[in-house]
């Protein structure tokens, strides 16, 4: 039997509070942003320290998972496109892949980022190194 069981390892702290607010990607003036991690998974922040670049992972709970055509970057000017070429949250399994720079790591589990397009509440279900 395949394991389908998702796990939220933590949550977004922004100060993004709607999902038409956030920029469309981080160099876009996302604001710096927080990952509170659960408490169960902190042995995993082992060796995670201010400087280095990760990717973040989200589950984009706010997202529409029945669109599978969008204009890229909400523009009505540029025809629709399938989903897997753009950014957009809109699509089936709403995974937010988000490269950014630790700025520090709390003993209790937070990890500070530089910019992060994520709201507040977004649930993280990854994080890997960027290499």
């Amino acid at each position: 039997m395949i394991d389908t069981t998702l796990r939220i390892i933590g949550t977004v702290r922004s100060e993004l509070r709607d999902r038409k607010d956030a920029p469309k990607s981080e160099t876009e003036g996302a604001p710096p942003a927080a990952i509170v991690m659960d408490k169960a998974y902190l042995e995993g922040l082992e060796g995670l320290e201010a400087g280095r670049d990760i990717y973040v992972f989200t589950w984009l709970h706010l997202s529409d998972r029945d669109v599978l055509k969008v204009h890229p970057r909400n523009n009505k000017d540029v025809p629709k496109r399938g989903v897997f070429t753009t950014r957009s949250p809109a699509r089936p399994n709403p995974i937010g892949q988000h490269k950014v720079r630790v700025t520090s790591v709390t003993d209790d589990g937070v990890i500070h980022v530089d910019a992060l397009e994520a709201v507040d509440g977004t649930p993280v279900v990854d994080i890997k190194p960027a290499r």
